[in-house]
């Protein structure tokens, strides 16, 4: 499988497996942590995630 950052053999790292269901079908995989972070970077995944905070 190729890592879904950088296209390198997952297998070959410390690869993470990604699924929208818990044990389901991975939908993504990335190499290591750096490249799932890198990932989530490149495409912006986390603009307007964040829960609504207060300072209160």
């Amino acid at each position: 499988m190729e890592c879904t950052y950088c296209g390198r053999p997952v297998e070959d790292h410390d690869p993470l497996y990604l699924s929208a269901e818990a044990g389901g079908t991975p939908t993504a995989q990335f190499c290591n942590y750096g490249c799932l972070s890198a990932h989530v970077d490149a495409e912006d995944l986390t603009t307007g995630a964040a829960c609504e905070w207060s300072p209160e």
